[in-house]
């Protein structure tokens, strides 16, 4: 398995630190040709406006979009998150609009606002998944296909997944926790098809 981390901007290097401990090659993904032949991609955390702006330089947004529409596991953390989502509460910076999820950049203040929370994780098993937040952005709409995997409350959902997307609002790469990697990775080695720990989940979409 070769899994890909979009290195043009971001906390990067934490994302493929984590994925050497677990045994999984991981490539540096800055142009559309190193997207070829991965199993997954991982868009990490930074600054959304210039995340986005740099995947337009290097003609990497219709390559990554395509990816994730042919199947293919995609999982956008803070910043990735919103580049995965089909529409933004700010007019900037343009989302890649692969999944059907509404979020609010910053939602929570600004740096110094940063926080961390236990978090129940469906999926991850019954120990509490200590999240870190930083600048992070909220999930404000789901749709019908998304499946709320954690939320710090009903109306706050903060890790979902679309079939084979994933985004979380959090940062598992700062932590010591490795289990979001490894369900990542389950999905990518399922060719995009859920992990049996998930595949029963209810629906959780809501206008």
């Amino acid at each position: 398995m070769e899994v890909g981390v979009l290195a043009v901007q971001g906390d990067f290097a934490e994302h493929i630190a984590v994925l050497s401990k677990l045994g999984v090659k991981a490539r540096e993904v800055r142009l559309p040709e190193h997207l070829d032949s991965l199993d997954g991609l991982i868009i990490p955390g930074g600054e959304s406006t210039t995340l986005s702006r740099l995947m337009t330089i290097y003609n990497l947004r219709e390559p990554v979009a395509q990816m994730a529409e042919q199947g293919h596991a995609v999982w956008g953390t803070c910043a990735g998150m919103i580049m995965l989502a089909t529409e933004i509460t700010e007019k900037d910076p343009v989302p890649l609009g692969v999944m059907d999820i509404g979020v609010q950049r910053n939602a929570f203040g600004r740096q110094v606002d940063s926080f961390e929370q236990s978090l129940d994780v469906f999926g991850l098993g019954p120990d509490p998944f200590h999240a870190i937040f930083i600048r992070a952005p909220l999930i404000i709409r789901v749709g019908e296909d998304v499946k709320v995997l954690s939320a710090l409350d009903a109306d706050r959902p903060v890790a979902v997944q679309q079939g084979n997307l994933m985004a979380t609002s959090f940062h598992p790469e700062l932590t010591n926790d490795h289990r979001f990697h490894s369900y990542f990775l389950e999905l990518a080695g399922g060719n995009g098809k859920s992990p049996k720990s998930i595949q029963n989940a209810p629906g959780n979409g809501a206008s």
